[in-house]
């Protein structure tokens, strides 16, 4: 079943990408590393099969934040577009703000809540994992 690929950009619009879904997972993150990568208190991130995921125009700045991440950024606007750890292998995350149409992600769960600001209240029925879900 070929499934139009979702379309997406960074917030000055000099990369526009590609990826195919449905997502394989989809959850908001609290943790430090999210934070600070995206300089807001949580990050809406969907889970892609990494051969999927295509750049159609400009260019992504891939950046190691920590060992054994990579993060995809536009050096031009500062947008976190991608995550990758290479624990898992073949898969890339792609921040859901970034899609052009953020709500096709079906969102699951809620991780790494152990870092979560303490001003942020979650007000849905979504499952809560202090650490990774996974």
């Amino acid at each position: 079943m070929n499934q139009m690929p979702l379309t997406g950009r960074c917030f000055c619009g000099a990369i526009r990408f590609e990826v195919a879904g449905p997502e394989k997972y989809a959850c908001f993150c609290y943790c430090e590393s999210c934070q600070r990568a995206a300089g807001a208190p949580v990050v809406a991130w969907a889970t892609y099969a990494r051969d999927t995921f295509k750049v159609v125009s400009g260019e992504v700045h891939w950046h190691q934040s920590s060992p054994g991440v990579t993060r995809g950024i536009c050096e031009h606007c500062g947008s976190c577009i991608s995550y990758e750890n290479e624990q898992r292998p073949g898969e890339i995350d792609i921040t859901a703000n970034c899609l052009d149409d953020p709500a096709a992600p079906v969102m699951r769960a809620h991780i790494w809540t152990e870092d979560k600001q303490p001003w942020m209240h979650i007000g849905d029925d979504l499952p809560v994992f202090e650490k990774n879900a996974g």
